[in-house]
């Protein structure tokens, strides 16, 4: 994979490189585990409605020949994501519970915050797939403000998570923010964090992003 993407150690071990070198094309990926080209054509087909992404790290825990390989089929497209069905694109219907800002609230003590679209890796069963785009988009920090302060407001809520995307990919200072304007809310008693970055992306864990969250302690981590 070094080899394909022109990377060195250094490179492999930066997480901003690996988020900035994701494979998102079937060319480049078809270098890295056998494709034959009707299987380009379709992850090429797949990617123009649902954006596709796979940090080099995670390409590099994938079998190269079996395309059943478990860690293949969670992260290259598969044409049944096109094939019209009866499903439903917003299963939880995240559309019609949202009180502010990127909340979503479907319970009366608990509620997700929605802070970017990015993720190391796109899970192809993604229940917000939807919403992921073709470009790269961190919530603004006056979205993020309007849900800190409809928490705020509504003193029965006691559990955050917050989640994306993958709240990971946000700067260390940025999720810091975050995390200490909501440990300042006294009604407040737990916040988790959803990320599969421990999983596909673990250069991001690095001492300034967990001296950080040492800082506020307990921070629950749901991956």
């Amino acid at each position: 994979i070094l080899d394909v993407l022109s990377a060195n150690e250094e490179d492999w071990n930066n997480y901003k490189w690996q988020l900035s070198n994701r494979i998102s094309d079937a060319e480049t990926l078809s270098k890295i585990i056998n494709l034959s080209e009707v299987e380009k054509k379709l992850v090429s087909k797949v990617g123009k409605k649902y954006r596709w992404a796979i940090s080099p790290y995670y390409a590099s825990l994938m079998d190269t020949v079996d395309k059943y390989d478990p860690i293949r089929l969670l992260a290259i497209p598969s044409v049944v994501e096109i094939v019209e069905d009866s499903g439903d694109n917003d299963p939880m219907a995240e559309e019609y519970t949202n009180p502010a800002g990127s909340i979503t609230r479907r319970y009366p003590d608990r509620l997700i915050i929605n802070v970017t679209n990015e993720c190391a890796m796109y899970c192809r069963h993604c229940q917000r797939r939807r919403n992921i785009g073709q470009q790269d988009e961190h919530k603004s920090t006056q979205v993020i403000k309007q849900s800190i302060e409809y928490i705020r407001n509504n003193s029965e809520i006691r559990d955050i998570l917050i989640t994306g995307g993958d709240p990971l990919t946000l700067p260390t200072d940025r999720l810091e923010w975050i995390l200490k304007e909501l440990k300042e809310i006294p009604h407040v008693e737990y916040i988790r964090i959803g990320s599969r970055i421990p999983v596909t992306m673990p250069q991001r864990i690095d001492d300034e992003l967990v001296n950080m969250l040492k800082k506020y302690h307990p921070i629950y981590i749901n991956t």
